[in-house]
């Protein structure tokens, strides 16, 4: 059973700058900050509205890419990354260095909206415009907003409804998905791991959900069946998988839930607190007129104290193929 919250209106920011934003989205990847920076982001963005005096909640948030540009060496296999010259110590020796991966991004962010701030169509283009002010004085995955060389139509924020009928809501995204073109959205293909994991265990029985993960985030060569003039071709198995990557989609718990002030260095002594890993999944970037719905590019999080499972969701689910033999 899905989880997905109940959204009134889609918040469109359309083709924002951003310099500097983190490119290490975990232990593992690399290349483009995680998704759990976008629905952090979120929260902050609802925590300035709300002391704004704005009765809204964005439970939901999405993003389509239109440039990204890591700041790495352009070299094609093993790429390092270009890191910060710190100033010396007092002692005049080179400051030690965290090692920190950068992005430059253009790209247009999708928030999922509703509470009564929405109850005046006539003031939905004000209240984006001074959303976006807002935002202007957060961290977006760490990186900076910096304003448009040119500011222009395509700038300009507002409200896209998700009300009325579904047939409804579709001839709004049909509409507007255009605006979002040349892009690239975030989609979660978990469908993908399990199936390679039942491949591998085909094989090899103890075969992980991590031996799936590690093989689908490289290209595997194997030679084909030789012909009838003995002669095999090399082929591999990224064929119809589409542009493909490994990600992280939030939090497992490692330690019980610990009481408030029992840590010490902890953010702050009111909250609860626990130890946790990241957790892996497959994701895949689609054009967004390749998605039939708003709702198949949000992601919104999900939390199980219980189970200590601190997880971003995305529920797009991709076509069935249909044989017609």
């Amino acid at each position: 059973m899905s989880d997905f919250p109940q959204v009134e209106a889609l918040l469109v920011l359309p083709h924002l700058r951003i310099q500097n934003a983190n490119a290490l989205s975990s232990p593992l990847t690399h290349g483009f900050p995680s998704m759990t920076a976008f629905t952090g982001l979120m929260w902050a963005l609802e925590r300035k509205a709300r002391a704004a005096g704005l009765d809204l909640q964005l439970p939901a948030v999405a993003v389509v890419v239109h440039q990204h540009e890591e700041q790495v060496t352009p070299d094609r296999y093993v790429k390092t990354l270009h890191l910060t010259r710190n100033p010396n110590d007092r002692s005049g020796n080179p400051s030690p260095i965290v090692e920190e991966g950068r992005i430059h991004l253009e790209l247009t962010l999708l928030l999922g909206a509703r509470g009564a701030a929405l109850d005046d169509p006539t003031q939905s283009r004000q209240l984006a415009q001074h959303l976006l002010e807002l935002l202007y004085t957060l961290r977006v995955a760490g990186g900076s907003l910096v304003p448009p060389l040119q500011r222009s139509a395509r700038h300009t924020p507002y409200f896209m409804a998700l009300t009325g009928t579904e047939d409804d809501r579709l001839d709004v995204f049909t509409d507007t998905v255009p605006n979002w073109l040349p892009g690239f959205a975030l989609v979660e293909r978990s469908d993908l791991l399990q199936q390679r994991h039942i491949e591998l265990q085909n094989i090899q029985p103890d075969a992980t959900a991590l031996d799936a993960l590690l093989s689908l985030s490289r290209i595997n060569w194997h030679a084909s069946e030789a012909d009838a003039d003995g002669k095999a071709a090399w082929q591999n198995d990224r064929q119809g998988l589409g542009w493909i990557a490994p990600i992280p989609v939030g939090y497992g718990a490692l330690t019980p839930l610990l009481s408030a002030g029992s840590v010490p260095n902890a953010r702050d002594n009111e909250t609860p607190v626990r130890l946790v890993e990241s957790l892996y999944s497959l994701g895949e970037w689609l054009s967004p007129h390749r998605l039939e719905s708003v709702e198949q590019m949000l992601w919104y999080p999900t939390a199980c104290v219980e189970s200590g499972l601190y997880r971003c969701r995305n529920d797009y689910q991709p076509e069935l193929e249909t044989n017609f033999d």
